[in-house]
């Protein structure tokens, strides 16, 4: 049975990702929940420009119509 994109986002949780919004826009951190509008809930949250760090959020709501694309961090 084929896996739907929710499954595959499921197996990033409690581990860090990297997650590219709309704009150019980075932010990296630990995954610590989502829902099906795959609104994120990033821990240890850290804004980034061309892969370097601009500032540390702490604990960060990105809303889901913004996300481009999340991918394993590999740091």
């Amino acid at each position: 049975m084929a896996e739907r994109p929710l499954d595959i986002i499921h197996r990033s949780v409690e581990k860090n990702v990297l997650v590219e919004l709309k704009g150019g826009r980075e932010f990296r951190g630990i995954l610590k929940g989502y829902d099906i509008h795959m609104n994120l809930v990033l821990e240890n949250a850290e804004e980034l420009r061309d892969g370097q760090l601009i500032r540390k959020l702490g604990y960060a709501v990105v809303r889901g119509d913004n996300v481009v694309l999340i991918s394993p961090d590999l740091r």
